[in-house]
């Protein structure tokens, strides 16, 4: 299993806001979305072996990580996909971990906790550009990668995150947070 581990501090913990249909006004959610299509999205199939989460910090009740593993079931599709994490953010039930639609659930917990919690599983890499090259490291087991968004990962977060995680490269440029996930996940591809 991949993990991937997006981290925004300003997308939008509202499904009302997603209502509204301005996702760069959601605080950027167009990058978790695009994100979430290159992770677990192919050609006329899905990718069964990525687990997607996302931990927003916008307003109006932050946090939230929201996990989604497309299964059987799974209301997805590449043109539904903000009109599915308004969904499963409308149906947040305060002090439980909700499954809203199969592969699909929210929780209110912060970002530390949620990488801490997925530690547990597999090597955890931060995604930084100064970091070893992918292609230089050993990615076996549930690796899991850790990415921001345009404001990247908050510096508090980031000295403790060093602790357990390794950081990592996909190349000497800085690339959009989507184009990362689909050169890690083509990596791994390759690796298989």
């Amino acid at each position: 299993m991949r993990h991937f581990v997006y981290f925004s501090k300003s997308a939008t913990t509202s499904g009302k806001v997603l209502s509204e249909g301005n996702l760069m006004n959601a605080g950027r959610i167009d990058i978790a979305i695009h994100s979430l299509i290159q992770g677990v999205f192919l050609s006329h199939d899905f990718r069964e072996d990525v687990k997607f989460h996302f931990v927003f910090y916008g307003q109006p009740d932050p946090p939230k990580h929201i996990e989604i593993q497309v299964k059987e079931g799974t209301p997805i599709s590449k043109k539904d996909v903000a009109i599915l994490l308004k969904k499963i953010l409308y149906k947040y039930k305060e002090g439980s971990k909700t499954e809203v639609f199969p592969g699909c659930f929210i929780e209110k917990k912060a970002f530390l906790p949620v990488v801490e919690e997925l530690s547990k599983e597999g090597e955890v890499f931060i995604l930084d550009k100064k970091g070893e090259s992918i292609r230089k490291v050993d990615l076996k087991g549930n690796p899991v990668f850790i990415l921001g968004d345009h404001e990247g990962l908050p510096k508090k977060e980031l000295k403790r995150l060093k602790q357990i995680a390794n950081l990592i490269s996909v190349g000497p440029k800085m690339y959009f947070a989507s184009q990362v996930v689909a050169i890690v996940n083509n990596e791994l591809d390759y690796r298989e």
